[in-house]
Protein backbone atom coordinates (compact mmCIF):
# COMPACT_ATOMS: atom_id res chain seq x y z
CA UNK A 1 0.00 0.00 0.00
CA UNK A 2 1.78 2.96 -1.26
CA UNK A 3 -0.84 5.56 0.72
CA UNK A 4 -0.53 7.75 2.40
CA UNK A 5 0.68 10.57 0.58
CA UNK A 6 2.34 12.81 2.60
CA UNK A 7 3.31 16.50 2.05
CA UNK A 8 4.97 18.36 4.50
CA UNK A 9 5.22 22.22 4.48
CA UNK A 10 5.87 22.14 0.81
CA UNK A 11 7.09 25.38 -1.31
CA UNK A 12 7.01 25.77 -5.23
CA UNK A 13 8.79 28.94 -6.69
CA UNK A 14 8.89 29.32 -10.11
CA UNK A 15 9.81 32.89 -11.87
CA UNK A 16 10.19 34.38 -8.65
CA UNK A 17 6.91 33.84 -7.36
CA UNK A 18 5.86 31.17 -5.05
CA UNK A 19 2.85 29.64 -6.35
CA UNK A 20 2.67 26.59 -3.57
CA UNK A 21 3.09 28.44 0.13
CA UNK A 22 3.40 25.94 2.62
CA UNK A 23 1.40 22.78 2.47
CA UNK A 24 0.88 20.15 4.18
CA UNK A 25 -1.39 17.82 3.78
CA UNK A 26 -1.79 13.70 4.02
CA UNK A 27 -3.43 11.98 1.65
CA UNK A 28 -4.74 8.58 2.87
CA UNK A 29 -6.81 5.76 0.69
CA UNK A 30 -10.54 5.73 0.53
CA UNK A 31 -12.38 8.71 -0.12
CA UNK A 32 -12.59 10.70 -3.10
CA UNK A 33 -10.49 14.07 -3.15
CA UNK A 34 -11.26 17.16 -4.53
CA UNK A 35 -8.93 20.05 -4.73
CA UNK A 36 -11.45 22.70 -4.98
CA UNK A 37 -10.59 26.70 -6.09
CA UNK A 38 -10.53 29.48 -8.45
CA UNK A 39 -8.65 29.71 -11.28
CA UNK A 40 -4.73 30.74 -10.91
CA UNK A 41 -5.07 29.45 -6.66
CA UNK A 42 -2.57 26.71 -7.75
CA UNK A 43 -4.25 23.42 -8.37
CA UNK A 44 -2.72 22.53 -11.24
CA UNK A 45 0.92 22.80 -10.19
CA UNK A 46 -0.33 21.13 -6.83
CA UNK A 47 -1.21 18.50 -8.81
CA UNK A 48 1.87 17.71 -10.47
CA UNK A 49 3.80 17.79 -7.03
CA UNK A 50 1.49 15.10 -5.63
CA UNK A 51 2.33 12.83 -8.66
CA UNK A 52 6.08 13.68 -8.57
CA UNK A 53 6.06 15.59 -12.11
CA UNK A 54 7.40 18.27 -10.20
CA UNK A 55 9.93 18.60 -7.27
CA UNK A 56 9.14 21.06 -4.30
CA UNK A 57 11.66 24.21 -3.70
CA UNK A 58 11.58 23.51 -0.11
CA UNK A 59 9.70 20.87 1.90
CA UNK A 60 8.58 17.16 1.33
CA UNK A 61 6.67 14.97 -0.58
CA UNK A 62 6.62 10.93 0.75
CA UNK A 63 4.85 8.28 -0.46
CA UNK A 64 4.35 5.40 2.57
CA UNK A 65 5.76 2.91 -0.46
CA UNK A 66 6.36 3.06 -4.35
CA UNK A 67 2.92 1.88 -5.76
CA UNK A 68 1.38 2.81 -9.27
CA UNK A 69 -0.43 5.92 -9.94
CA UNK A 70 -1.58 7.50 -13.10
CA UNK A 71 -2.03 11.11 -14.24
CA UNK A 72 -4.99 12.49 -16.56
CA UNK A 73 -4.33 16.04 -17.66
CA UNK A 74 -6.72 19.12 -19.13
CA UNK A 75 -5.06 18.35 -22.20
CA UNK A 76 -3.74 14.45 -22.52
CA UNK A 77 -0.93 14.02 -24.95
CA UNK A 78 -2.20 11.37 -27.80
CA UNK A 79 0.99 9.44 -29.33
CA UNK A 80 1.00 9.36 -33.47
CA UNK A 81 -0.62 5.80 -33.37
CA UNK A 82 -3.66 4.07 -32.74
CA UNK A 83 -5.73 4.21 -29.64
CA UNK A 84 -5.15 0.27 -29.20
CA UNK A 85 -1.21 1.54 -29.20
CA UNK A 86 -1.72 4.45 -27.11
CA UNK A 87 -2.62 2.07 -24.61
CA UNK A 88 -0.54 -0.70 -25.35
CA UNK A 89 2.03 1.52 -24.84
CA UNK A 90 1.14 2.74 -21.63
CA UNK A 91 1.19 -0.90 -20.61
CA UNK A 92 4.81 -1.10 -21.72
CA UNK A 93 6.33 2.73 -20.33
CA UNK A 94 4.36 1.43 -16.94
CA UNK A 95 6.84 -2.22 -16.95
CA UNK A 96 3.21 -4.07 -16.82
CA UNK A 97 2.35 -7.14 -18.98
CA UNK A 98 1.62 -6.09 -22.57
CA UNK A 99 -1.18 -7.14 -23.93
CA UNK A 100 -3.44 -6.46 -26.72
CA UNK A 101 -6.36 -8.26 -25.10
CA UNK A 102 -5.83 -5.84 -21.74
CA UNK A 103 -5.43 -3.13 -23.61
CA UNK A 104 -8.66 -3.65 -25.76
CA UNK A 105 -10.60 -4.53 -22.49
CA UNK A 106 -9.49 -0.90 -20.99
CA UNK A 107 -10.62 1.01 -24.34
CA UNK A 108 -13.94 -1.50 -23.85
CA UNK A 109 -14.31 0.49 -20.03
CA UNK A 110 -14.11 3.83 -21.68
CA UNK A 111 -16.98 2.95 -24.56
CA UNK A 112 -13.89 3.17 -27.09
CA UNK A 113 -13.90 -0.32 -28.49
CA UNK A 114 -15.20 0.90 -31.93
CA UNK A 115 -12.00 3.11 -32.27
CA UNK A 116 -9.40 1.00 -31.57
CA UNK A 117 -7.76 1.46 -34.69
CA UNK A 118 -8.64 4.48 -35.52
CA UNK A 119 -5.38 7.55 -35.21
CA UNK A 120 -5.69 8.33 -31.69
CA UNK A 121 -5.06 12.33 -32.59
CA UNK A 122 -8.43 12.31 -35.17
CA UNK A 123 -10.40 11.41 -32.00
CA UNK A 124 -12.63 14.12 -30.71
CA UNK A 125 -11.89 15.93 -27.21
CA UNK A 126 -13.83 13.78 -25.60
CA UNK A 127 -12.80 10.36 -27.12
CA UNK A 128 -9.20 11.48 -26.09
CA UNK A 129 -10.00 12.52 -22.38
CA UNK A 130 -11.69 8.82 -22.85
CA UNK A 131 -8.09 7.04 -24.23
CA UNK A 132 -6.29 9.01 -21.49
CA UNK A 133 -8.30 7.32 -18.99
CA UNK A 134 -8.52 3.96 -20.84
CA UNK A 135 -4.31 4.56 -20.72
CA UNK A 136 -5.11 4.81 -16.89
CA UNK A 137 -7.59 1.84 -16.41
CA UNK A 138 -4.96 -0.75 -17.79
CA UNK A 139 -2.50 0.20 -15.34
CA UNK A 140 -4.78 -0.42 -12.50
CA UNK A 141 -3.71 2.25 -10.32
CA UNK A 142 -4.28 2.71 -6.63
CA UNK A 143 -3.83 5.88 -7.09
CA UNK A 144 -5.36 8.09 -9.95
CA UNK A 145 -4.91 12.08 -10.63
CA UNK A 146 -6.73 14.01 -12.41
CA UNK A 147 -6.11 17.95 -13.24
CA UNK A 148 -9.67 19.62 -14.52
CA UNK A 149 -9.97 16.45 -16.83
CA UNK A 150 -13.35 18.08 -18.23
CA UNK A 151 -12.62 21.95 -18.45
CA UNK A 152 -12.56 21.95 -21.98
CA UNK A 153 -15.28 19.30 -23.03
CA UNK A 154 -19.13 19.90 -23.09
CA UNK A 155 -21.58 18.47 -20.83
CA UNK A 156 -22.36 15.67 -22.48
CA UNK A 157 -18.78 14.54 -22.92
CA UNK A 158 -18.22 15.93 -19.32
CA UNK A 159 -21.06 13.42 -17.95
CA UNK A 160 -19.21 10.52 -19.73
CA UNK A 161 -15.78 11.13 -18.31
CA UNK A 162 -17.58 11.57 -15.08
CA UNK A 163 -19.04 7.87 -15.18
CA UNK A 164 -15.62 6.62 -15.57
CA UNK A 165 -14.32 8.40 -12.51
CA UNK A 166 -17.26 6.95 -10.71
CA UNK A 167 -15.90 3.11 -12.20
CA UNK A 168 -12.17 3.71 -11.13
CA UNK A 169 -13.66 5.39 -7.70
CA UNK A 170 -15.76 1.99 -7.39
CA UNK A 171 -12.59 -0.38 -8.48
CA UNK A 172 -10.81 0.75 -5.40
CA UNK A 173 -9.05 3.65 -7.02
CA UNK A 174 -7.96 6.60 -4.62
CA UNK A 175 -9.26 9.56 -7.06
CA UNK A 176 -7.58 12.66 -6.50
CA UNK A 177 -8.96 15.75 -8.88
CA UNK A 178 -8.78 18.97 -9.16
CA UNK A 179 -11.53 21.25 -10.86
CA UNK A 180 -13.30 24.61 -10.12
CA UNK A 181 -16.44 23.47 -10.84
CA UNK A 182 -19.09 23.08 -7.71
CA UNK A 183 -21.07 20.78 -9.25
CA UNK A 184 -18.60 18.55 -10.15
CA UNK A 185 -16.78 18.55 -6.76
CA UNK A 186 -20.46 17.64 -5.45
CA UNK A 187 -21.06 15.13 -7.79
CA UNK A 188 -17.48 13.31 -7.69
CA UNK A 189 -15.74 14.07 -4.11
CA UNK A 190 -16.01 12.79 -0.65
CA UNK A 191 -14.15 15.74 0.55
CA UNK A 192 -12.65 18.84 -0.38
CA UNK A 193 -8.98 20.25 -0.27
CA UNK A 194 -9.91 23.98 -1.00
CA UNK A 195 -6.82 25.79 -2.18
CA UNK A 196 -6.43 29.51 -2.23
CA UNK A 197 -3.48 31.31 -3.46
CA UNK A 198 -0.95 28.49 -2.84
CA UNK A 199 -2.19 27.67 0.59
CA UNK A 200 -5.11 25.14 1.70
CA UNK A 201 -7.69 27.17 3.43
CA UNK A 202 -10.01 24.47 4.36
CA UNK A 203 -10.13 20.63 4.06
CA UNK A 204 -13.87 19.34 4.86
CA UNK A 205 -16.03 16.53 4.06
CA UNK A 206 -18.53 17.35 1.04
CA UNK A 207 -21.67 17.12 3.08
CA UNK A 208 -20.14 19.81 5.55
CA UNK A 209 -17.90 21.63 2.91
CA UNK A 210 -20.64 23.24 1.04
CA UNK A 211 -23.37 24.01 3.55
CA UNK A 212 -20.91 25.13 6.11
CA UNK A 213 -18.12 26.70 4.74
CA UNK A 214 -15.45 27.38 7.49
CA UNK A 215 -12.82 29.59 5.81
CA UNK A 216 -14.22 33.24 4.43
CA UNK A 217 -12.24 32.12 1.21
CA UNK A 218 -14.02 29.27 1.06
CA UNK A 219 -17.36 30.90 1.73
CA UNK A 220 -17.15 33.95 -1.19
CA UNK A 221 -16.43 30.90 -3.52
CA UNK A 222 -19.04 28.96 -2.90
CA UNK A 223 -21.18 31.92 -3.40
CA UNK A 224 -19.98 32.62 -6.92
CA UNK A 225 -17.84 35.50 -5.28
CA UNK A 226 -15.31 36.68 -7.21
CA UNK A 227 -12.10 35.69 -4.78
CA UNK A 228 -9.97 39.29 -5.49
CA UNK A 229 -13.23 40.72 -4.68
Amino acid sequence: MSLPLRLENVVFAAGGRRIIEGVSLALEAGPSTIVLGANGAGKSVLMRLMHGLLSPTTGRVSWNSPGRQAMVFQRPVMLRRSALANVAYALKVSGSLQSEKIAMEALEEVGLAHAARRPARVLSGGEQQRLALARAWALHPEVLFLDEPTANLDPGATREIETIIKAFDAAGTKIVMSTHSLGQARRLGDEVVFLHQGRIAERAPIDRFFPQPASPEAAAFVKGELPWA
